[in-house]
């Protein structure tokens, strides 16, 4: 039994209603509910988005310490895909002070930022606040780190978006 539909019609109607609610959850995958998770639209084409972004992570002292683009890769096989590419970031003092706070929170160094191509021809930035990956520690010197963390990578998005 389909969700207590047994005629006909209310089995077309159930039908019509879950794949009403899978479309909902494909739209809601691409925007995750993920604590401190930050999607931006930017009016910028993804290469332009991606340089500002490196840009904006330089220009903040930081560092882009890798860079990983699926899209990229595909080209350099001959198949095109939307763009996209995760800058991590981070900086080596900053590394020490989370260290020193908690060994285990250095899975989650560099920190990353994620740019997305959309169909229109713009470009996405997403990523998850430095408070929200560190807070399962709750180590408070680590707290206090990602409090600093947050303002300055809100301020790379803002620079990378032209805000």
């Amino acid at each position: 039994m389909l969700l207590g539909c047994r005629s006909s019609w209310k089995l077309t109607l159930c039908a019509a209603v879950i794949a009403v609610a899978l479309a909902g959850a494909s739209w809601s995958a691409e925007q995750p509910s993920v604590a401190g998770y930050r999607t931006l639209q930017a009016s910028h084409a993804f290469d332009v988005l991606l340089a500002r972004l490196e840009k904006a992570v330089t220009d903040n002292r930081m560092a882009v310490v890798a860079s990983a683009s699926a899209s990229r890769g595909a080209a350099a096989r001959g198949v095109k895909i939307a763009g996209n590419a995760v800058i991590m970031v981070f900086r080596n003092d900053y590394a020490v002070r989370m260290l020193e706070a908690s060994v285990a929170a250095g899975i989650e160094a560099p920190l990353r930022f994620y740019v997305t191509e959309n169909g229109d021809g713009t470009a996405s930035l997403s990523y998850r606040t430095p408070r929200a990956v560190f807070a399962p520690y709750a180590v408070p010197a680590l707290d206090a780190l990602a409090e600093e963390l947050d303002a300055i990578f809100e301020k790379i998005a803002n620079d990378a978006l032209g805000r």
